[in-house]
């Protein structure tokens, strides 16, 4: 295990700037469409099972959520992006609230952003990372829910979506909360980004 996660607690949401948490601790964003799998991934992370909520229903999460981590790190649960049945006004308010933490953070890192390895990657996936390397915001991609199909299937799809988002198979973390595969290799980039890489 490439890092030992004794503490772990909710600290606050956030719709504004004032509210977030003061401290000069390194910040990390999770974001991805909805349902993705990004409370789960954060859970397995964490080695919690209820920390961070999960719902069946998507576009619940409609604040920013921090969560200290050890007292090194804090994690930045975003709204999920592009479901439909949320209505218009709120994903706009969403799309802004995202939009100032991220260029005015100077915490922030690193921004995981996630992708259910069954869907092909949208045109608002292609947006976000497109406009995370225009702003010059350091990103990694991860790819979740890996054990929900074969491992035939998975090389065609990890195909499929790297050639979708115009990265590189090695760029991607291949992801699952079910059989923790993947937990230390993103441990990894979330370390190295925040200067603590073992």
């Amino acid at each position: 295990m490439i890092y030992t996660v004794k503490k772990a607690e909710f600290i606050t949401s956030a719709v504004k700037e004032q509210q977030y948490p003061e401290t000069d601790l390194p910040e990390i964003v999770f974001s991805g469409r909805s349902n993705v799998g990004k409370s789960s991934l954060i859970n397995t992370l964490l080695n919690r099972k209820k920390l961070v909520k999960t719902s069946s229903t998507p576009g619940r999460t409609q604040l920013l959520n921090f969560f200290m981590v050890n007292d090194e790190f804090i994690f930045v649960d975003f709204p999920g992006y592009g479901y439909a049945k949320v209505p218009k006004n709120i994903q706009q308010k969403w799309g802004q609230m995202a939009g100032i933490y991220l260029e005015n953070r100077p915490q922030l890192v690193l921004v995981i952003v996630i992708i259910d390895i069954r869907r092909d990657p949208g045109n608002q996936d292609n947006f976000f990372i497109n406009w995370l390397e225009t702003h010059d915001i350091p990103f990694t991609i991860v790819v979740t829910k890996s054990d929900k199909i074969s491992k035939n299937a998975r090389g065609k799809r990890i195909d499929i979506i790297s050639r979708a988002i115009n990265v590189n198979r090695s760029d991607l973390v291949i992801f699952s909360s079910h059989t923790r595969a993947g937990r230390d290799a993103l441990w990894s980039r979330i370390l190295n980004a925040s200067g603590m890489g073992i």
